[in-house]
């Protein structure tokens, strides 16, 4: 029998939960609230779906708070408005004015282009949060704001707000959150910002702030995230930041800032992540500068100057995740300590230093490592990871390092013994009696050996100057797209060397091609490549894979043993796999490579499948794929241009080479015509100076495609082909490319953004948060495409410019401390364009076609003309405006750019 003391006390509990249900569900008390909701829904297009004009809106409407019958809450987040709604979207809000107790209005990720209005100080004085991130607001922040007394949360970040920040906002004493971060603001930070007591989250990083880091900020106690990254920040980092006990993620990263760093950093016990890379910063790192070890997740220093050894604390800290000191001047060896397993796995980046001596045991605990261009001698042990990055040191058994006089060079002038093949972990100080001695024996061989290698230079120049003025009446002219030429020689493999094939995969054998591939059948084919057929095979284990069948009748024998010589030298995530190979069989003109099957196919056919969205719109590949894609491309470039000794050349860089898998990241193919560049890279100096008139630019019309500069001409029209979703113009003909060039490449303009809309993917979906990309990835573009090939840029300096796109248009270099910035070797951003600052007339024609542009063409720069520039709302400094004009080659004059329209 039930107790009836629990019948009641259940009816209770029963009773409280209706009441309290209820009271939430209470329907809306004032009419003039019901009235303002309807007219937002109206203003902002709003679908009945989310309002149902007929319902009560405390009761149905989505994103809707009530209390009482009152509305406290309004979240439109990510909502899409009615068709007519998208056709005119505006700042309409005015209807919130009715709602007098409204907290938090949330429209974040909705678009509203416009101001914020005025009135929003002044009319919500209830509002607590606001939050309008991603929401293409417009104009300053209006002072107003700072009325708003009860305000914890204010997102404004990702938006196009301009001007200075309002002083007014230091009166928000209770605000929690400010996040002012991917605008446009210009200005220095208010030192009022004193007053803030209770802020734990300031993010104002990715605008134009310039001036010094206010020593204020160092009283905000209670701050927890400080991001004032990627700015124009100058001066040193203040030592009161060290006060900021609270703080976790610290990120002063790609300012302008100098000078040590201060040793009252110590004071950040509770700092995980520390970021400050991409600055002046210089002096050493000593090991009491360093914030508590035991906290530090990540810590970024790349692109500085400072120098010293790097403290050991770093390498032991048992939370760290990413050690990134890359591109300074660190020097000294690893710690000999064992591999602790209670350390969590991290990644490791100390390239581009001077680090030396062995590898040690406590590079167990990375996951990734990229050592190279440092000096590490001896042997690679087997702890070190197969994807380590470690070209350019003095290591045994691996390629692509330093040279033996190089090595011995940097030991010796630090009175160390280089005796790499002998003794691998040879770096200690010899003995005192001795090291005087060695130490001259080693300069004295440096020095016959440096002199010897000079003679033979020249020498080997001379001869190649003579062989060069011979050819050159006989060169052969080759046209854009057909394939570059194999150069004479260049990275082929020498008669007599053998490859190394244990690195090249599994060793097929016909049948199993035949069985994969159904006898290779015409259904299984897909395409006809330059260099061979390519079929599309599944493995007995049903391993899908791609399989090119080569005839050597019809393609040289160089071609794919070059291929094979090249996997076996080089490994990297961003070319296709070779899974395999067979290269005997019953018929012997046949040869047959192995590849791992890409699922998404190349960029030319991923660029054109379009597929139908829900509401009938035709979509294609989204930007950020298209940059991701880019990027990978880039990186792949990078490390044959920059990364191999000597540097290898593509020479067949088009959207088909471009392969991508389930994921979109790129894999390189079509690797049969990779070569060394050619040795003569300084040939063009040395003609011009001694004015043979035979001579010419390596990558102009006539020369070889073997030099790096043809494939950055070549990316450049992929970087096209990605803007505009013109198919096929990587491989077209001369005629073809120069005529589209001449339609499209005014469009580009450092000057004004909005021209490059008349040039972009109509099947690309661009607002505004992505248009400055796009225009930014443009002028890279059309900067890769200069017909001399020493004026386009390194590969090395085009990837940084496609992973900070909104650097290339967003730099300013109007004051002293801008210009020192881009003095340094930590600006790529000077570095990619410094080289061009002198050239007045550069076009932008195929530098192997041959075409000259006469003086009234419009891709013809006047150093007298004012292009677009003095016509477009962009907002930029007339100062930004003559650093840029030297740069890129403009129209001359805005007629020509009108007549296109």
């Amino acid at each position: 029998m039930v107790d009836q003391r629990s019948i009641v006390s259940f009816g209770f509990l029963f009773l409280l939960l209706f009441q309290l249900t209820f009271e939430q569900l209470e329907p809306m008390s004032l009419p003039s609230e019901r009235a303002g909701l309807l007219e937002l829904r109206s203003s902002l297009g709003l679908r009945s779906k989310d309002w149902p004009k007929k319902a009560d809106p405390c009761l149905i409407w989505n994103g809707v708070k009530c209390e009482n019958g009152r509305v406290v809450g309004i979240n439109i987040s990510g909502f899409r408005r009615t068709r007519i709604g998208r056709q005119n979207p505006q700042f309409a809000v005015d209807a919130l004015t009715n709602l007098t107790l409204l907290e938090s209005f949330n429209a974040s990720e909705f678009l509203l282009p416009g101001p914020i209005p005025d009135w929003f100080g002044q009319r919500l004085p209830s509002l607590e949060v606001l939050d309008l991130r991603s929401c293409s607001v417009n104009g300053a922040i209006p002072s107003s704001l700072g009325n708003l007394t009860n305000l914890t949360s204010l997102y404004l970040s990702r938006n196009n707000l301009t001007g200075m920040i309002p002083t007014s906002l230091s009166q928000l004493s209770g605000l929690l959150v400010l996040d002012l971060s991917q605008n446009s603001i210009t200005g220095s930070i208010p030192s009022s910002f004193a007053s803030l007591g209770n802020l734990s989250f300031l993010d104002i990083s990715n605008n134009y702030l310039s001036g010094s880091i206010p020593p204020v900020i160092g009283t905000l106690s209670k701050l927890q995230y400080l991001n004032l990254s990627s700015n124009g920040l100058t001066s040193s980092i203040p030592a009161p930041l060290g006060d900021l006990s609270s703080l976790i993620d610290l990120d002063l990263g790609a300012n302008s800032l100098s000078g040590l760093v201060p040793v009252d950093l110590r004071g950040l016990r509770n700092l995980q992540r520390m970021v400050l890379g991409n600055n002046l910063l210089d002096g050493p790192l000593l090991e009491n500068l360093i914030p508590t070890p035991s906290q530090l997740q990540v810590v970024v220093l790349r692109y500085n100057n400072l120098t010293g050894a790097l403290p050991d604390i770093l390498w032991s800290a048992p939370r760290l995740k990413f050690l990134d000191v890359s591109s300074n001047n660190f020097t000294g060896v690893l710690p000999n300590s064992s591999f602790n397993s209670n350390l969590t796995a991290a990644e490791l980046n100390i390239s581009q230093n001077m680090f030396y001596g062995g590898l040690t045991p406590i590079l167990r605990r990375f996951s990734f490592i990229d050592m190279s261009s440092n000096y590490f001698e001896g042997r690679v042990p087997n702890y070190v990871l197969s994807n380590a990055s470690l070209s350019s040191n003095c290591l045994q058994n691996v390629s692509i390092q330093r040279t033996t006089v190089e090595c011995a060079s940097f030991y010796g002038k630090r009175g160390l013994i280089f005796d790499n093949f002998g003794r691998p972990n040879s770096t200690q100080p010899p003995a005192a009696e001795h090291n005087g001695k060695n130490n001259r024996r080693i300069l004295i061989l440096a020095a016959v050996l440096g002199g010897i290698g000079l003679i033979a230079l020249l020498v080997l120049l001379l001869v190649l100057l003579l062989l060069c003025s011979r050819k050159n009446g006989t060169s052969n002219q080759r046209g854009v797209g057909v394939g570059p030429a194999p150069a004479a020689g260049g990275g082929m493999p020498q008669p007599g060397v053998s490859i190394d094939f244990s690195n090249l995969g599994d060793l097929f054998t016909y049948q199993q091609l035949l069985q994969a591939t159904g006898d290779f059948s015409d259904t299984n084919l897909i395409k006809h490549g330059h260099s061979g057929d390519l079929f599309k095979g599944v493995l007995e284990n049903g391993v899908i894979v791609v399989i090119r069948r080569i005839d050597i009748h019809s393609i040289k024998k160089e071609a794919y043993m070059l291929e094979l010589d090249f996997f076996s030298k080089v490994c990297h995530t961003r070319f296709v796999p070779l899974l395999g190979h067979c290269l005997e069989n019953e018929n012997e003109n046949e040869k047959f490579l192995v590849y791992k099957y890409m699922p998404n196919g190349d960029l030319s056919n991923c660029l054109s499948l379009k597929t139908t969205s829900e509401d009938g719109t035709l979509h294609s590949l989204d930007w950020i794929t298209r940059l991701k894609i880019a990027i990978g491309a880039a990186e792949g470039l990078t490390y044959l241009h920059h990364e191999c000794t000597p540097p290898y050349v593509h020479r067949d860089v088009q959207a088909s080479s471009i392969l991508l898998d389930d994921k979109y990241e790129v894999r390189l193919g079509s690797l049969s015509e990779v070569c060394a560049q050619e040795g003569d890279t300084h040939q063009s100096r040395i003609t011009r100076l001694l004015r043979l008139p035979q001579s010419s630019d390596p990558g102009t019309s006539g020369s070889s495609t073997a030099v790096c500069a043809y494939d950055v001409y070549c990316f450049g029209k992929v970087l096209l082909e990605l803007v505009t979703g013109k198919l096929g113009i990587s491989a077209s003909s001369d005629a073809e490319v120069k005529e589209w060039f001449e339609r499209t490449l005014p469009y580009i303009s450092i000057y004004d953004k909005e021209l490059v809309t008349k040039i972009v993917d109509p099947s690309l979906i661009v607002d505004e948060d992505f248009l400055e990309e796009v225009w930014a990835i443009a002028i890279v573009a059309r900067s890769c495409l200069n017909a001399k090939p020493s004026k386009r840029p390194l590969m090395r300096y085009i990837l940084k410019a496609l992973e900070n796109p909104l650097k290339v248009v967003r730099e300013e270099g109007s004051s002293s401390a801008q210009l020192r910035a881009t003095s340094s070797r930590g600006s790529w951003n000077a570095t990619l364009f410094g080289s061009w600052r002198s050239s007045s007339d550069v076009t932008v024609i195929p530098a192997t076609s041959g075409i000259k542009v006469e003086g009234g063409s419009s891709l013809k720069h006047s150093t007298g003309s004012q292009g677009s520039g003095g016509q477009n709302g962009s907002g930029n400094s007339s100062s930004r405006r003559r650093h840029m004009k030297e740069i890129f080659p403009e129209p001359s004059n805005v007629q020509d750019v009108e007549r296109l329209d």
